[in-house]
């Protein structure tokens, strides 16, 4: 099978979706098909890439990390021409995202949308405080769904919200598996060692974006109280950011500096190092809709603190791989959660981590991966007939038409919406 996606972020940028791209793309091609992925261009990015076509981008907009794509290049269409694909995978529903759904149309192909983010909580990238700007960005984004032929949900909670918010189309739940293999074979002691923390010292860690929407101010100030009130422990930071900064303000402050150790972008053999030093990982990320990292600590047998959200709730079992507090937790309450793991017996310990590695278990990259070609499959099997109709020249411009209108439509509705709807989005 020849499947393209579209994507807005990938390599060399940092994040859940572009490794979940990354990922799902790799686990594929291993089972024997052809992806080619459309991703937008950065000015690290390998000049000599396969199997990726990169189009213009604008560089780190608003101060963020990410590149905003700019969907018109003419080798877009000379590309898939020679590549024939079979089927349109879209990781986002704005600008290559409605390029995804545009050349899925012209070319009566089956369009597969994964719903990786909670667009609706990234309103502060573009204006702060907005709340019709908010209800916009949450309307594009289920309007989108039903634009597309099928959903992939990447947990139940995320399925809940777009149902709620009534997407009519097909809803799948397929998590992005990881390589456990990757995350269970670090080296506790590497990292540990060349950081100068003692054998038996005990760790909190993180590893992510450090950006706003990820609650890092709350999970930095509940850090600092329990290192302040506990000897012989120690905070890692992998990922870098927007919010670093005021992370290390925060710490600096609370005379916490030695202590504290902000690694920065981490990939690779190093990354599993920093999971395997850690005895516990804290995460208090409210904006999830699958939190990657979380399985990947447990596939290092690693505990989880974490808060009662989406794309947490799924992973962290509440006493068993980890402890999952309330929703409106206060940095107290996940203070006292972090003790509670560190004063857990050896015994408890154990099960602790047995716990997280067979919840990990449950996200292999090979499971997953069959789950997404059988999505796949079926999807081009229900689009034949159209696909055959839409051979022809006329038929494939006027699907075309007919898709740019709905997109335009989606649009329209949207804006009236954000206008017209009082209350919170995201219920």
């Amino acid at each position: 099978m020849n499947i393209v996606m579209f994507t807005n972020t990938f390599s060399p940028h940092v994040g859940g979706v572009a490794h979940s791209v990354a990922w799902l793309s790799e686990t594929l091609r291993e089972l024997g098909h052809a992806v080619l992925i459309v991703a937008p261009d950065y000015a690290e990015a390998g000049r000599s890439e396969s199997d990726i076509l990169r189009v213009p981008a604008i560089q780190n907009f608003n101060g963020s990390d990410f590149s905003v794509p700019i969907p018109f290049t003419r080798s877009l269409e000379k590309t898939l021409n020679a590549f024939e694909p079979d089927i349109i995978h879209s990781h986002h529903p704005f600008l290559l995202g409605d390029t995804a759904l545009r050349t899925a149309a012209s070319r009566a192909l089956p369009a597969i949308f994964t719903y990786h983010t909670r667009y609706e909580l990234y309103g502060h990238y573009v204006a702060q405080d907005a709340p019709v700007l908010q209800r916009l960005v949450l309307s594009l984004a289920v309007g989108y769904c039903d634009l597309c032929d099928h959903i992939i949900a990447p947990t139940l909670s995320i399925a809940h919200l777009l149902r709620h918010h009534d997407v009519t189309k097909p809803i799948t739940i397929i998590p992005t598996g990881i390589d456990l293999a990757r995350f269970s074979n670090g080296n506790r002691l590497r990292l540990r060692s060349r950081l100068g923390i003692a054998e038996t010292d005990f760790i909190v860690g993180h590893v992510g974006r450090l950006a706003p929407e990820k609650n890092l101010t709350y999970l930095t100030e509940a850090v600092c109280l329990f290192l302040s009130q506990n000897e012989r422990t120690h905070f890692i930071v992998a990922g870098d950011g927007s919010s670093a900064s005021e992370m290390r303000r925060m710490l600096d402050e609370a005379g916490l500096q030695d202590r504290c150790h902000l690694l920065g972008v981490v990939e690779g053999a190093d990354l599993a190092d920093v999971y395997a030093a850690m005895d516990v990982f804290a995460f208090s990320s409210r904006s999830e809709t699958q939190g990657l990292v979380l399985v990947e600590a447990m596939a290092a047998g690693v505990p989880v603190v974490g808060l009662d959200e989406p794309g947490v709730r799924e992973v962290v079992c509440n006493g068993k791989n980890g402890y999952l507090l309330s929703a409106d937790a206060s940095p107290d309450q996940f203070f006292e959660a972090l003790v509670k793991v560190r004063a857990v017996t050896p015994r408890g310990r154990a099960m602790l981590q047995e716990e997280a590695r067979l919840t990990a278990a449950s996200y292999s990259r090979s499971s997953t991966g069959q789950q997404t070609i059988d999505l796949y499959t079926r999807a081009v099997a229900s689009h034949a007939g159209i696909r055959t109709l839409g051979t022809r020249s006329f038929e494939a411009t006027l699907e075309g038409l007919k898709q740019e209108w709905r997109i335009l439509a989606n649009i329209a509705n949207a804006v009236k919406d954000a206008v017209a709807t009082r209350g919170d989005p995201a219920k």
